[in-house]
């Protein structure tokens, strides 16, 4: 192994350890209320990610779905519709489209996941500015995990959790990462599951 590599390694892996350590525990609680609430409520769960947090997005609704018992979607599950909207209407409106054939209402609540939380003024991932700006519209509330500065998500969400930035090289790769972090945190949560996971309940059969 040489030089470079190890030393990439070895910040890498401190820069974790640091984001750990500034991660905002009260902005995971209230996320983790405002989630109850609406899951009491019988309101919707919609998880909306570019790129690499599109990925996250169709892993978190599973998880929302198996162990919180939540309804949940990701508009980027379905690539069919996801692309017929693209061509036909353009990218920065596929998610207010979808959100409103779902039709949105203020018992829902979404989710976003992404590295800078979408600019308006730059034209950065305008597809989740547009469907904030929708989801304020119409009551719906809002929860992002999200890097940088948290962009137009933190302006508009009634909780973000800021995933912090300790070197500006790495800001993508460990925002991806800690979105999956922090909604691990929140499902696996003993306030917020319903059901554990299947090595978790296996493992206390055995001791039984």
């Amino acid at each position: 192994m040489n030089n470079g590599t190890k030393e990439y390694i070895d910040s890498y892996l401190e820069e974790a350890k640091l984001i750990i350590e500034k991660l905002d525990k009260d902005s995971i609680h209230k996320a983790i209320e405002i989630l109850i609430d609406v899951r009491t409520s019988r309101g919707r769960l919609f998880i909306l990610g570019v790129g690499g947090s599109a990925g996250n997005a169709s892993h978190a609704v599973n998880d929302f779905r198996k162990l919180g018992g939540m309804e949940s979607y990701a508009p980027t599950d379905n690539v069919s519709e996801i692309t017929a909207r693209t061509n036909d209407d353009g990218w920065n409106s596929v998610f207010v489209r979808w959100l409103q054939t779902s039709w949105l209402s203020e018992k829902d609540l979404i989710l976003v996941l992404s590295v800078g939380g979408g600019n308006a003024e730059k034209n950065i991932s305008a597809n989740i500015v547009e469907a904030l700006k929708y989801a304020k519209q119409v009551g719906a509330r809002i929860i992002g995990i999200v890097g940088r500065d948290g962009g137009y998500t933190k302006q508009v969400a009634d909780v973000c959790v800021l995933i912090p930035t300790v070197n500006p090289e790495t800001v993508t790769p460990h925002a991806e990462s800690f979105q999956a972090v922090v909604w691990h945190l929140i499902v696996s949560n003993p306030g917020f599951r319903l059901q554990e996971g299947k090595w978790e309940s296996a493992q206390k059969e055995e001791k039984k």
